[in-house]
């Protein structure tokens, strides 16, 4: 399964949720999607999505946060899921696309691709609900059946390391930065 494809399935039910990506090939590909005011493309902090995806989950417990994450980010925050799973905010949702490589680094193999388990990390980490999606359909119903549970949920999807032609976002990171604020201030409010 292609991470592009795989976005494209899910990206209906981004819409009136609050979203943090890691940077690179997932920040890319998403806003190649379309930017909305609810995206806010993590760069320069890899690893810290989830960790950041957590705080706003906290914060506004009345509003679905979904965080979109990679195992090469995930790899380099392994606390994050003890640390997810201590506080269980049922409005989170921890979507990380496997790809088994640093992709938008250079493509090295990270420990996915010689036996770690994320999935199996989350579970023993005390996550409440863990997913593995392989295929679109089972993604988009992992997604689906995931928001609808009110249950902090990590969702493990395999996908090929295959990137954007270009990663390339014209979208400077200040005017994200103050976009996505400016959307939370305005959710808040509602």
């Amino acid at each position: 399964m292609l991470r592009a494809d795989a976005l494209q399935a899910i990206y209906p039910e981004l819409k009136d949720r609050i979203v943090v990506t890691i940077m690179g090939a997932v920040a890319a590909e998403l806003y190649m999607l379309g930017h909305r005011p609810n995206f806010f493309y993590l760069e320069h902090a890899m690893g810290l999505a989830s960790s950041m995806g957590l705080g706003i989950a906290l914060s506004m417990p009345e509003h679905k946060v979904i965080v979109i994450d990679g195992d090469g980010s995930l790899l380099m925050n392994l606390g994050t899921l003890s640390t997810m799973a201590r506080y269980k905010p049922g409005n989170l949702l921890h979507i990380v696309f496997d790809n088994e490589s640093l992709l938008s680094v250079g493509g090295f193999p990270t420990a996915t691709g010689t036996g770690t388990d994320l999935a199996g990390i989350a579970r023993a980490s005390g996550v409440p609900r863990v997913a593995e999606a392989h295929t679109l359909e089972s993604l988009k119903t992992s997604v689906t059946e995931a928001l609808a549970s009110n249950t902090l949920t990590t969702i493990i999807s395999k996908v090929e390391a295959i990137g954007p032609k270009s990663f390339h976002m014209d979208l400077p990171l200040l005017e994200n930065r103050f976009q996505f604020k400016r959307c939370l201030e305005a959710m808040r409010q509602v």
